[in-house]
Order: structure tokens, then C-alpha cells, then sequence
């Protein structure tokens, strides 16, 4: 029997057309589509596209439910799926749906483009011929990004560049593919086969925040992000291996009396590659003392939808905070 793909058009650069405002969403983008992929050898696809699609900045918590839908209700009717995605909040929606999906037994692949399809020099094609083919590898079993040749973790990737074509990266974890003349996969550090188990969630939007230390960052300022209505959990992005500026008492009160009020707060590095280790220095380890919970070598992406995945599963606070620095869906050491 012949394979088959669903093509699931969420919106993204990779669906527009040029207009005096800028890039808006291309008319009939399924006959483009086709028109581009005329000619090559490729496996069946069906394309569905969403009923509003997502200009990726305005990408909501939501719609990684919406967009997980459209896949399970298809699951059993494909052999492998494609989702086209914009690329500013790509990596937050291939991370999302790893957690959502959990194990997997078939490839899910977010791609996009820097440049639209319908123009000449566009890297859309490239981004979808890869994609196509890796969808219908039966040895890919998670969320993956393909981009540029790049086979990546989806829960392990972010956006490394906004002006080149090779937009993402997984600087913690080696890639797990990569299209060149041929298509080679890192079969190591694959994820295995699990038997799926869907379930519906509703994701909270005031529910996780993310806040970035920088010099000098006044504690009244946190203290009102810490204070806001509904929110349940924060990712803070401290310095190097998980460094805080210790020595502002205010500061470290406010954290650790919203630690007691029982926020989740997870400490993840601003460093693109490492990761945190809370209790090298002095200055993360105040940190393990106040209950502020590691987040590994996660990315902001990862460590914020997953995150929200667990409050949106109604997990216990302490369960939470013990599942953050696990490895669930390979997005941590």
C-alpha cells in the first residue's frame, strides 16, 4: 500500500504573498502547492489547512491544542505528517506538541521557510521535499523541525538566526538528521516507537511567564510579574549555569516567597548551549536553597511549554517541580 502524508498548513511565511502591507496569506495555496511539486516523485500527500491560520507572532497556548487536534483525529488515515508553521514561535510549537503527543509512533514534521513559495528564490521547496521524504520514514517516531538540510529535535530546536536560511538549530543535542546528497539520520539518539494515548488538553495563557535577568533588574519590577493574576509557574533566563545576583536580597525574597506561595519557577540559562548547572557557584545555588527548580539544558522553548503541558495535565505543584528537570520526550540531559 502506498504511503501517505497529511499536510497540515497552519500559516507562516511559507503560505504568503507580497502586498503593499507586506506579507499576507497566499490566495488558494493548495493549487501553488501542487504547482510546485509538479514533476518530482514524491509520496501521496493530502493537504488541510487550519479554518484561521496563524501568523506565528501571534501564536497562542491554544493553538498548540487546535493543531494537535487536526493531527489525532487524522492519526490512523497517514503514515506520517507534515506541519507548515511560521518560524518566529516554530520551536515553541514543535516542543508543545512533543509533550502533547507524548509517544509517538509515527513523524511529525514542522517546516516553514524564510521566504515565501511563491518567490524565486525561496527555500520553502527545500524545506518541503526534505520534509516529505522524512515523513515517510518509518524509523522517525517524534516531533521533529526540518529546515535547511537540518533534521532537529523539535523540543531541543530554536530560532538561531532571522535573516539566513539556516534559521534553526538544537545546540544541545547533536542533529538527527541531515539532507545532503543523501538522507542521513543519527539512529543513536532517535527516540523509539511508543503506542499512542491522546489526550484533549486546555492550555491557560496567563498561566507561565518568562522573564529575563539582566543588570541591575529592580525586585518590585519581578515582583509584579510574580504577582500576577493567574499565574501558576515562571521560566526566569538567569546568567551563565543558572547564576542569579545573589547578593540582591529583595530580589531573592520575592522569588522565594512566591516559591512559597507555590509558583514553579524553573531557572534556565540565557546561553544558547550548556545549560544550567544550579549549584556550581554560590550564586545558583541560593537558588536550590529558595525551591527554585533546575531546568537542565532545556530551551526557554522546551522549558515553557513543558511547563504548560503539566499544568495543563491538573499535576500536582511537587509533581511539577520533580517532572521539570526529567526527560519526558528527550527535551533534557
Amino acid at each position: 500500500m502506498q504511503q501517505r502524508i497529511l499536510i497540515l498548513h497552519t500559516g507562516g511565511t511559507i503560505g504568503m504573498e507580497a502586498s503593499t502591507d507586506g506579507y499576507r496569506p497566499a490566495q488558494n495555496f493548495s493549487a501553488l502547492l501542487a504547482e510546485k511539486l509538479h514533476g518530482y516523485t514524491l509520496p501521496v500527500y493530502d493537504l488541510v489547512q487550519l479554518d484561521t491560520l496563524i501568523d506565528s507572532a501571534d501564536l497562542c497556548p491554544n493553538d498548540w491544542s487546535r493543531i494537535a487536534l487536526s493531527l489525532t483525529q487524522q492519526w490512523h488515515n497517514y503514515d506520517g505528517f507534515i506541519v507548515l508553521h511560521g518560524t518566529d514561535t516554530m520551536a515553541y510549537t514543535a516542543s508543545a506538541l512533543s509533550f502533547i503527543l507524548q509517544e509517538i509512533d509515527k513523524p511529525v514534521i514542522l517546516t516553514g521557510s524564510q521566504i515565501p513559495l511563491n518567490t524565486v528564490r525561496t527555500d520553502a521547496l527545500n524545506n518541503l521535499l526534505n520534509s516529505l521524504f522524512l515523513a515517510v520514514n518509518s524509523v522517525l517516531k517524534e516531533v521533529c523541525i526540518c529546515f535547511d538540510g537540518r533534521l532537529l529535535r523539535g523540543n531541543r530546536s530554536t530560532k538561531v538566526n532571522s535573516a539566513s536560511l539556516d534559521a534553526f538549530d538544537s545546540p544541545n543535542l547533536l542533529w538527527l538528521g541531515e539532507a545532503g546528497v543523501n538522507i542521513q539520520l543519527n539512529n543513536r539518539i532517535l527516540l523509539p516507537a511508543g503506542l499512542p494515548n491522546f489526550r484533549a488538553l486546555t492550555f491557560d495563557s496567563q498561566a507561565v511567564a518568562m522573564l529575563t535577568l539582566f543588570p541591575g533588574i529592580q525586585a518590585n519590577m519581578v515582583e509584579q510579574i510574580f504577582n500576577m493574576e493567574g499565574l501558576k509557574g515562571i521560566i526566569l533566563r538567569n546568567y551563565g549555569v543558572g547564576n542569579v545576583p545573589s547578593h540582591n536580597s529583595a530580589l531573592m525574597q520575592v522569588i522565594e516567597e512566591a516559591v512559597k506561595r507555590g509558583i514553579v519557577v524553573v531557572n534556565v540559562s540565557q546561553c544558547l548551549a550548556g545549560g544550567v548547572f544550579q549549584d556550581t557557584y554560590a550564586s545558583g545555588s541560593v537558588l536550590s536553597k529558595i525551591g527554585v527548580t533546575s531546568g537542565s539544558d532545556m530551551t526557554a522553548e522546551a522549558a515553557f511549554t513543558k511547563l504548560h503541558y503539566l499544568f495543563a495535565c491538573d499535576e500536582q505543584v511537587d509533581v511539577i517541580r520533580s517532572k521539570i528537570p526529567m526527560s519526558l520526550r528527550g527535551e533534557c540531559r
